[in-house]
């Protein structure tokens, strides 16, 4: 029995520290990301670089609270998603109001080629990103948050590549704008997600809390 229990004892410490690897690689490629694009979406006058450079800001905030809690109970675990999905809403919000703001204010013309050469490479970034979490979405609910924000990155960069090649065909600022529109609705959609998600784990977790309490009270008394 005590070697059985000292086996699953090092899967689980062996699936942390591979866990914990891939989330430190995934943080320091996010994080550069987001510097690149929020440089460049400025530069270029792109909403939808810096509505994705939005999203990288959040990812990289989201993995690195995941690492802060990796170790942790699955209390912890469970407040650290709703605490992702928190963070995913604000800054969902935070492009729906600047893409909005762009529009009525009447944006200019961004730089197609800005747009395509960073959407590009935030791209090859992310399905790096993607690939290496593939193996840990389905371990628990704080990884499956961090997978899920790198699948709609890649969603995101698509869509930033796809504005490019309108703009340029069309002269017009509007693809810019309402992939940025678009990309805050994805995010708010995941967002929302997370937290029901986070929400119910942490509502479980308090009912039976509460049942083994009541059963320790029901013990003492007998």
């Amino acid at each position: 029995m005590d070697d059985c229990c000292r086996e699953e004892d090092i899967r689980a410490a062996a699936q942390r520290a591979g866990q914990r690897t891939t989330l430190q690689i995934v943080l320091v490629v996010n994080a550069g990301l987001f510097l690149a694009e929020t440089i460049t979406g400025w530069l270029a006058g792109s909403t939808a670089l810096l509505g994705d450079s939005l999203d990288m800001l959040g990812d990289s905030l989201v993995y690195g609270f995941t690492l802060y809690v990796l170790a942790g109970s699955e209390v912890d675990r469970a407040r650290g998603a709703l605490l992702k999905g928190i963070i995913m809403l604000f800054f969902g919000l935070s492009v729906l109001g600047g893409a909005t703001w762009r529009t009525l204010a009447g944006a200019g013309l961004p730089s197609t080629e800005a747009m395509g050469l960073m959407g590009m490479v935030a791209l090859l970034g992310n399905l790096g990103c993607f690939l290496a979490l593939w193996r840990h979405r389905d371990a628990d609910l704080n990884m499956r948050s961090v997978w899920l924000c790198s699948r709609n990155d890649l969603v995101s960069n698509v869509a930033v590549l796809f504005a490019a090649a309108l703009v340029a065909m069309t002269a017009s600022p509007w693809p810019d704008l309402l992939v940025g529109l678009g990309i805050a609705v994805l995010f708010l959609h995941s967002a929302m997600g997370v937290l029901r998600e986070s929400a119910a784990r942490l509502r479980h977790l308090a009912q039976g809390n509460g049942r083994t309490a009541g059963t320790e009270s029901e013990a003492g008394l007998q």
